[in-house]
């Protein structure tokens, strides 16, 4: 059995069809039925109903695919840390969700570049799902998001659980009421949520939140990223959740209010490729938790990460 083998099996598995499978590797469709056919004589398994229309995976092919999606993951991440190791010149490229710069990363960036002036950073915008994306084919090698995602080929890291608080436009008929606010309070008015897309995101944490308490918005409004929905805010189009991070993104057109649940909250996670264990990674991890020591933040402790 050869990787190639395992390539085909994917394709044609996720086509569902040997010609478009076929046309997906840029080779003809007879090889490619004789080389599956072969996989299936070396395992001694049929993978394939091929009575099926469109084709349908036995129980030992739906077995095969998943181990074989995470074999094909590992050889990507082995190709990204032996080209990693390769080179001469140290460098760290960093994903990031837009809404982690309004915590303690720039101050995470700053006292890294400090103390590791030899490493050359690079950063990069992108959702939670983009950077599981780019972990695994070696374009990123940290990303710092708010999702929980599982991936057997990334290791996560929950630094902080951090709290949510409400955006209201200035002058909201809430903001002289109570000293916090509860989600019920929120109910009657249009729920701004971010990103968009991709799903899922930071705004299914936010509408999960309404949903565990069985509260229902009475209008939802999705923004494309962070700055919209305060901006609609600001406009008096509706109120959002935010973390409370935020708060230092100081608008004279916006007030933020504390949430009564202290178990409103959301994670800001760090994640890396399960091999990587490479000194740079080590030390951005140790340093984020010297800051958060220093700084007085809650965080999990050592025992507690994930």
């Amino acid at each position: 059995m050869e990787l190639r083998h395992l390539r085909y099996f994917v394709a044609v598995a996720e086509e569902r069809n040997f010609t478009r499978a076929a046309a997906r590797l840029h080779i003809a469709q007879p090889p490619l039925s004789r080389q599956i056919q072969q996989l299936e004589e070396n395992l001694g398994v049929q993978l394939f109903e091929r009575d099926a229309r469109p084709l349908k995976l036995t129980d030992a092919g739906r077995f095969f695919y998943s181990h074989t999606m995470q074999l094909l993951a590992q050889m990507s991440e082995l190709e990204a840390m032996t080209k990693r190791v390769g080179k001469i010149e140290r460098s760290l490229s960093i994903g990031f969700v837009g809404s982690t710069l309004y915590g303690m990363l720039p101050k995470v960036i700053r006292r890294f570049r400090a103390e590791n002036a030899a490493v050359e950073l690079s950063f990069h915008e992108m959702s939670t799902m983009d950077q599981m994306k780019a972990l695994k084919e070696g374009r990123i090698d940290v990303g710092f998001g708010r999702i929980r995602l599982e991936d057997p080929s990334v290791r996560r890291v929950v630094l902080r659980e951090e709290r949510l608080i409400a955006a209201l436009s200035l002058g909201h008929p809430l903001s002289a009421g109570k000293p916090q606010l509860a989600l019920h309070d929120l109910v009657d008015d249009t729920l701004i949520v971010y990103p968009k897309a991709p799903r899922p995101s930071y705004a299914d944490q936010v509408l999960a939140a309404f949903h565990d308490r069985g509260l229902e918005p009475a209008h939802t409004y999705e923004a494309r990223e962070l700055q919209v929905a305060l901006g609609l805010v600001a406009a008096g189009v509706g109120v959002t959740v935010v973390p409370q991070s935020v708060h230092g993104l100081k608008r004279d057109d916006v007030s933020y209010h504390e949430l009564d649940d202290p178990k409103l909250v959301s994670p800001i996670i760090m994640s890396m490729r399960m091999l990587d264990e490479s000194e740079d990674i080590r030390s951005m991890l140790d340093l984020i938790y010297d800051l958060y020591a220093e700084e007085g933040i809650d965080y999990l402790p050592p025992h507690e990460r994930q």
